[in-house]
């Protein structure tokens, strides 16, 4: 009896074993198999978006991320579908995506491509300024998440070129806006915009501008104390200027005749420089 529990009991042990086993290799072959179904997948899609039909491939990009939630490649691909819309600017579905990975991973690796290129999708969409500030104002706001929470990365680099582009853009519209005004002698609203480019656009092109315009509409309202102060910041910082020279005009009325007579003097020169040539 002690002998025939003890056959039972190494057979039972044999039996666990081989099922052990036999299981095992029936996981491992079914865990090759998805990952064999997920790769076809998604080459497929890369196949798709070489050959130019970006919404088949967004299609199968999406399908490894909808059947393999549990896959490395389901963040992967929900980034190549973003990009395969964003490459034929289809930016609303690009932005959707990318919705969706941020919300999904918002610990991933690849979470600095995701930002910039949400950033990207939204700057592609500046048409014109003047009419829409949607999404420059969106692009500005991902542009500056990216350089602050990714500084030290190549996104960085590009979103800090693209924000001055922005900020050009930006100045530019308060420039015309203030313009406008000053054209219509309505100064409060021409001095905030061109306060506007000072405060918040001082690395543009149009703050030489602005400070200029400031002083035109201060000393125009009989507030020279005031002009004198933009004036100043403008000669401090840009005393070689083209703008400089035209506020220096309003603070000095022979300015204007001294630079006339200068040149006069210097074609008279050049004059008599040529026709003393001849003789000689």
């Amino acid at each position: 009896m002690i002998k025939l529990n003890f056959i039972l009991l190494v057979f039972l042990i044999f039996f666990n074993f081989s099922c052990s086993k036999e299981v095992k290799k029936e996981s491992l072959i079914k865990e090759k198999n998805i990952e064999l179904q997920v790769l076809e997948a998604y080459n497929e899609g890369l196949k798709e978006l070489e050959a130019g039909d970006v919404l088949y491939a967004a299609k199968k990009f999406n399908e490894v991320e909808i059947m393999f939630p549990q896959s490395i490649w389901a963040p992967r691909s929900t980034l190549m579908a973003a990009y395969a819309y964003y490459s034929q600017d289809y930016y609303f579905d690009a932005i959707e995506e990318l919705k969706i990975f941020l919300r999904k991973y918002p610990n991933h690796e690849s979470l600095d491509y995701a930002h910039y290129m949400m950033a990207l999708t939204y700057y592609e969409q500046i048409v014109d300024e003047k009419k829409d500030l949607n999404s420059i104002i969106l692009a500005k706001k991902k542009f500056e998440y990216v350089i602050k929470e990714f500084s030290n990365t190549d996104y960085a680099l590009d979103s800090k070129f693209k924000l001055d582009l922005i900020n050009d853009i930006l100045a530019s519209k308060e420039m015309y806006l203030g313009r406008y005004y000053f054209d219509k002698k309505k100064w409060i609203p021409a001095i905030n915009r061109f306060r506007k480019v000072v405060d918040d656009y001082s690395q543009t092109i149009y703050v030489e501008e602005a400070l200029h315009r400031l002083v035109e509409v201060h000393y125009t309202l009989g507030l020279v104390e005031e002009a004198s102060k933009y004036a100043n910041l403008l000669g401090y910082n840009y005393q070689s200027s083209d703008w400089y020279k035209k506020t220096y005009g309003f603070f000095n009325k022979t300015y204007e005749k001294n630079r006339l007579k200068q040149e006069k003097k210097s074609k008279e020169k050049i004059i008599k420089r040529k026709f003393k040539s001849l003789f000689e």
